[in-house]
């Protein structure tokens, strides 16, 4: 193929995959934001931290579907255009069509690993962060009023009864127990100014009281006061309160592959870490696996001359229709059992080598130039035969 005609194809064919990734990755990432974060997150700043977080793993998991849709969406194009018909008429063969959208496809690849095994892990601890302080009420500003809050596993119990601004509270309670000491406080205050530090929350308390009952012997002593101070274990200026706890899906490829040793003890670890396999080393291939796919539907079944392009929308569809089949099927079957692992793999071979035959098919076809050089031949043939 000329490098001119190569380079062409390739742009159109890259310039479609950023089109598509965009118009897949956007209602995905957002789909997923509104059903996890509360509407308290956007007063509690934690909607970027969230889009940050899980951008990369979308863009790897739809990656291969965007470029198998850009290359559907183009060759269909080409067909209806009659470009195809133009490009067999150069003597073009159909692997050298097909050359820029694979070399794409190659580096989408390069590019879903790398997403896969460094970016996605990276980025989702801050996106898992973001759900510990939403599932455990770690940031003030998503407090409600009139509602009981507890923190450090029931240690803490705070009440509001309203807010006046997002960082200043009327009438705040708080009880917490100290095992330590052996005694537990119960706090009032008629008003609570939240200030965030590094580390924390910072609560002034102003015009309160503070009982203290022992736990031990029952004596209670009140104090009051004018101005008190006490810290809060929330969600810090600096960074996002520590969970104590990292998944699977947040360790980097090497991390990762260490950590099969320990998962296969556990089998409800062994499915996590086998689905999460799955998802990093068998998901970013597919971009080859779809490419091909779009390619050998359309060239296939599609009108190459442009009288009709029906072949187009039936690669369109199939392309996203085998790859959610295959998310849903990674997602269910392995963490049921990994040696369900054989069977995803052997479709997404078995996808390859439909796809290839089709192709290896439609090269094998005869071209119109040797069609033309049969017909010439015999017509010479004939007249060369003397008159009786």
């Amino acid at each position: 193929m000329p490098r001119l005609l190569f380079r062409y194809l390739f742009k159109r064919i890259g310039f479609g995959v950023l089109i598509v990734q965009f118009a897949l990755s956007i209602p995905v990432v957002l789909s997923y934001l509104l059903y996890q974060l509360p509407p308290a997150a956007v007063r509690g700043g934690l909607v970027i931290p969230a889009l940050i977080g899980v951008t990369p793993t979308v863009a790897y998991v739809t990656l291969p579907m965007a470029v198998g849709v850009a290359t559907a969406l183009e060759f269909g194009r080409m067909a209806s255009e009659g470009m195809i018909a133009v490009l067999y008429a150069l003597r073009l063969s159909v692997w050298a069509i097909c050359r820029p959208a694979l070399v794409l496809a190659a580096g989408v690849v390069v590019l879903g690993y790398l997403l896969a095994n460094f970016a996605a892990p990276y980025y989702s601890s801050g996106m898992q962060d973001v759900l510990n302080v939403v599932r455990n009420s770690l940031n003030h500003r998503m407090l409600d009023a009139a509602r009981f809050y507890t923190f450090d596993n029931g240690v803490k119990t705070l009440y509001i009864e309203r807010w006046e601004t997002p960082d200043l509270a009327v009438n705040l309670f708080v009880r917490q127990l100290s095992i330590e000491k052996m005694q537990e406080e119960t706090v009032t205050a008629a008003r609570a100014e939240f200030r965030r530090n590094e580390s924390g929350v910072i609560v002034a308390l102003s015009n309160g009281s503070i009982q203290t009952r022992s736990l031990t012997t029952g004596d209670v002593r009140i104090a009051n006061f004018d101005e008190y101070a006490m810290a809060l274990p929330m969600q810090g200026s600096a960074s996002l309160p520590d969970r104590g706890w990292r998944g699977v899906y947040e360790l980097s490829a090497g991390a990762f592959l260490a950590n099969y040793a320990a998962a296969r003890r556990d089998p409800r670890q062994l499915g996590e870490w086998t689905a999460e396999a799955a998802k990093r080393f068998g998901v970013p291939a597919l971009a080859v696996a779809h490419t091909l796919l779009a390619m050998a539907l359309v060239l296939t079944f599609g009108n190459i001359t442009g009288r009709r392009g029906a072949a187009g929308g039936l690669a369109t569809i199939a392309v996203p229709a085998v790859h959610i089949g295959f998310l849903v099927a990674l997602e269910s079957l392995l963490r049921i059992s990994g040696l369900f692992v054989l069977l995803l793999a052997a479709l997404a071979l078995a996808e390859v080598g439909v796809s290839l035959w089709l192709l290896a098919r439609l090269n094998r076809s005869p071209k119109p130039k040797r069609l033309f050089d049969a017909r010439a031949s015999s017509a010479r043939d004939v007249y060369a035969t003397p008159l009786a």
